[in-house]
């Protein structure tokens, strides 16, 4: 009776063994070719569209060894999601870095879902906004962590493929179409230049005038320390629109700007430096109405403070935890 049970026992083990050989071997294939079909998908476009199918044999079923990056959005010009928008053209970019960075990779894929395409989809993932940037890891299920907070970092390329690296470990660097209209602007502005010279070629004495070559520095030095370089190479989005509807004008890290920023930073130090010029005007040693120039001094000095005041307003916004303030909190 020891033996038969002995040797039933050794047979029950032999196709356990054989059965579990046979499951990862058919769980093997199944994995090279959810794999190899991703890759083509890849392939044809960087961001593979989801449908509920696609979603639940790519993203949602195992066996997996990839990690994919899910945006769960709605672009239906019906939705009125501007920052859907705004979002997706930036998750291109990153979709796009990678792909042309790491075109053989295959341990990352990028998806989308469409609310009017996929309904099903966000209620599945109990989704009840847009848009939602989410990781799908490998193994287990998708952990807080693994949604991206645009409220805290924004929708920018920068901040998405810093997220994706602190989430996946791979690195994407950011790659933006070239942009030729600061070059095309330039060669504009050289060719009226030339044209003007040209013209007023017998009368150059305006070349001599210090108020314009004045002018014309106080506009290029405002223009720069306004971040306008910073807008030109990393192309930063122009404003931001959060999920609430609500516009923020300002980005709130010191790590980043919006282009609309960078105009008010400019208006602000135009005002401080015109304020700068009357007190300066006001404080002339040449003769004239002593009242005008006071009333110019208290201008002046008004203007720089109010200026002066959103300028510090703002860099406190921005560096969390300045304690210094004027004026304006």
């Amino acid at each position: 009776m020891k033996t038969v049970n002995l040797i039933f026992g050794v047979c029950l083990l032999l196709t356990s063994s054989e059965c579990q050989r046979k499951k990862d071997v058919i769980g093997a294939s199944s994995l090279a070719e959810k794999v190899e079909q991703l890759m083509d998908l890849t392939a044809r476009k960087p961001i593979i569209k989801l449908n509920g199918a696609k979603f639940k044999e790519y993203v949602r079923s195992s066996p997996r060894n990839y990690s994919v990056i899910v945006m769960f959005t709605a672009l239906s010009p019906q939705r009125q999601c501007v920052i859907c928008k705004q979002t997706y053209e930036e998750y291109t970019i990153v979709a796009n870095s990678y792909k042309y960075s790491m075109p053989s990779s295959n341990k990352l894929f990028f998806g989308m879902v469409d609310f009017d395409d996929a309904q099903d989809i966000f209620q599945l993932m109990r989704l009840n906004t847009a848009p939602v940037v989410m990781h799908f890891p490998p193994k287990g299920k998708p952990k807080k962590s693994d949604t991206m907070d645009i409220q805290r970092v924004g929708f920018g390329a920068d901040a998405m493929a810093k997220w994706i690296g602190e989430q996946t470990e791979v690195q994407i660097r950011v790659l933006r179409p070239p942009n030729y209209s600061g070059t095309i602007a330039l060669l504009t502005l050289f060719g009226l230049v030339a044209a003007l010279l040209y013209l007023r070629r017998n009368n150059l004495e305006f070349l001599y005038n210090k108020n314009m070559w004045a002018f014309i520095s106080v506009v290029f030095v405002l223009v720069m320390i306004s971040g306008q370089m910073w807008n030109h190479i990393r192309g930063p989005p122009f404003l931001h629109r959060n999920q609430n509807g609500g516009i923020a004008y300002v980005h709130h890290s010191s790590q980043g700007q919006f282009v609309f920023e960078t105009y008010i930073i400019f208006a602000i130090y135009a005002g401080i430096a015109f304020s700068l010029v009357i007190m300066t005007e006001a404080a002339s040693g040449d003769k004239g109405d002593g009242k005008k120039k006071r009333i110019y001094a208290v201008v002046g000095l008004v203007m720089f403070a109010v200026f002066f005041s959103l300028l510090l307003s703002i860099f406190r916004s921005k560096a969390g935890g300045y304690p210094y303030s004027f004026l304006f909190k």
